[in-house]
């Protein structure tokens, strides 16, 4: 039977491993809630700004005359 406890004391991780782990940790590197942060900020940006020129000049509305309710009922 294997003795966990002690082939955890023989147990010595490669420097290869901790080289590898200061070098990615040691890193700014971007991650997932970076890229969301960046996204939702340039989308909020994009609706401010065609707001503020939807708003500079607002739109023409056309309404069709009002009719009658009994002048468009026909029996």
């Amino acid at each position: 039977m294997i003795n966990f406890e002690e082939e955890l004391k023989k147990f010595h991780p490669s420097l290869e491993v901790e080289d590898a782990e200061e070098a990615i940790y040691n890193q700014d590197l971007t991650d997932m809630a970076d890229i969301l942060v960046k996204m939702i900020s340039d989308v909020s940006r994009e609706a401010y700004n065609s707001r503020e020129s939807y708003n500079s000049r607002p739109p023409v509305r056309q309404e069709a005359p009002a009719q009658d309710e009994d002048e468009s009922f026909e029996e």
